[in-house]
């Protein structure tokens, strides 16, 4: 059986794409905007249309006054009625997962064990490895640390 030409196309890298608003790391342009005007088409979300157009929001602090960043920009959220409808498919997509793996447990709990297992023993030499360098790099940063101290003086943290 040949690859289809649309599967190949997803598995070829294809350069950085401009970075547009992300809500749940998906783009709202293009991705949360169309999907919720569809199910607004077919009548199984009522998102108001002026969230739909102007799905981006200043933030206003307390005393009304428009919100800034630390450097100075202005800070925008997604309007609630888009970022609630996001949260819900998000919730829905965890339960979704949570309910498959417990199929997968109920149907072969062997099997899913076995999986366990055998996942546990090939990421454990992993895990030595990584805790051994660590202990080693915090070893060369503590000497490193010690060498730069000036002889008789202690470091004292704050």
């Amino acid at each position: 059986m040949e690859t289809p030409s649309y599967i190949k196309a997803l598995l070829i890298p294809n350069g950085k794409k401009p970075a547009g608003r992300k809500v749940w790391s998906i783009d709202l342009e293009t991705v949360w905007l169309p999907f919720f005007t569809a199910t607004n088409v077919v009548g199984d979300t009522r998102i108001p249309a002026e969230a739909l157009g102007a799905p981006l929001r200043l933030a206003y602090d307390t005393d009304g006054s428009v919100k800034f960043s630390k450097t100075g920009r202005p800070i925008t959220k997604v309007v609630k009625e888009i970022a609630d409808s996001v949260r819900m498919v998000r919730d829905n997509f965890t339960a979704g997962l949570l309910a498959y793996a417990n199929g997968v447990i109920t149907d072969n709990a062997e099997g899913y064990k076995a999986q366990v297992e055998v996942a546990r023993k090939a990421g454990e030499p992993i895990l030595t490895k990584d805790k051994e360098n660590l202990q080693q790099a915090m070893l060369k940063a503590m000497e490193a640390a010690a060498e730069a101290e000036p002889e008789g003086k202690v470091a004292v943290a704050a």
